[in-house]
């Protein structure tokens, strides 16, 4: 099948000419304007032949960086239930686990044997590595082994900021979203996480001292920025929003007023957060009608741009 275009229109038309002869040109109609035009054979099928000797290139996943120094914000609980979300709507998405508390496996109710430690020191492939959590959700795991390797990645000479990226490069064609959540405070390993994404997502707690880390991290990040401009804020989620007290509301409206452009839908307080886990299920598996799960799915539609998602 080829592709013609109507000139008038610009409406699209598949058709097929492999009994048409050489060198002929057809007069074609246009079912949508009605507008008659030549085609010229030999050049569509030219144009044909040229599209389908181009290589394509496979999409690449979008890197998405859960993070802030302030620890209890709720980036695991955002790092599991985004990535649950963006797998429930059909998209194939890794999540690895940077943090030695290895909290995501605990989350969803799995206990890898290996992870993102036997990945970056070379003793596991990625297909070995990584396991599968549920359909269209793939888990690469931490834990505390990750601490030996904050102790390697700090003694190599040059080179260190990209030992990440360089374990994780083969899979950045076989996933939709790659979603990587870290650790409280700023290692050498965070650093990793931010020379390897391209987009970096904060939870804020609705309280003052995670607003104060939040100004230091952005403090860090520039410092980032001078050697690796691709990486940058897209969303600012505000977490713990509790609608019965007032000051939340209040740092809230600030947050609002300091960033446009990325705040985001705050996910409101639910009790069945600290509940789900225990029984190693998502929000939207434990709870899929309370007010978390509808602020999480409002998350998932607007880091995917697309609201038409889990609806």
């Amino acid at each position: 099948m080829s592709v013609i275009v109507c000139p008038k229109c610009s409406k699209k038309h598949r058709v097929t000419i492999d009994n048409i002869p050489k060198g002929k040109t057809i007069v074609a109609r246009c079912k949508a304007c009605s507008h008659k035009f030549p085609v010229q054979i030999d050049q569509l099928r030219a144009q044909e032949a040229a599209t389908s000797d181009t290589p394509k290139t496979a999409a690449v996943a979008r890197k998405i960086c859960v993070t802030l120094s302030k620890g209890g914000v709720g980036k695991t609980t955002t790092s599991v239930n985004l990535s649950a979300g963006l797998a429930l709507a059909g998209y194939k998405v890794l999540l690895v686990d940077t943090d030695t508390q290895g909290q995501s496996g605990y989350i969803l109710g799995k206990k890898p044997e290996a992870g993102l430690t036997e990945l970056l020191t070379g003793e596991l492939s990625p297909d070995e590595a990584i396991i599968q959590a549920r359909k269209n959700l793939w888990l690469l795991g931490g834990g505390k082994s990750l601490a030996g390797v904050k102790r390697i990645i700090d003694r190599k000479s040059f080179g260190a900021e990209w030992t990440l990226s360089e374990s994780l490069k083969p899979l950045d064609t076989k996933y939709d979203f790659i979603i990587i959540d870290t650790s409280p405070g700023w290692d050498q390993l965070t650093v990793n996480v931010l020379f390897y994404s391209t987009e970096i997502l904060i939870p804020v707690a609705l309280e003052a001292m995670p607003l104060h880390g939040l100004s230091e991290f952005m403090k860090s990040l520039a410092s980032i920025q001078k050697y690796r401009q691709e990486v940058s804020l897209k969303y600012v989620v505000p977490t713990f929003m509790d609608t019965r007290i007032r000051n939340p509301q209040l740092i809230f409206s600030r947050l609002k007023k300091l960033y446009r452009e990325q705040i985001c839908k705050p996910i409101r307080y639910n009790e069945n957060f600290s509940e789900a886990p225990s029984f190693g299920k998502t929000i939207f598996e434990f709870a899929p009608g309370c007010s978390g799960a509808v602020d999480y799915r409002e998350l998932v539609r607007r880091v995917a741009m697309n609201e038409s998602l889990l609806q």
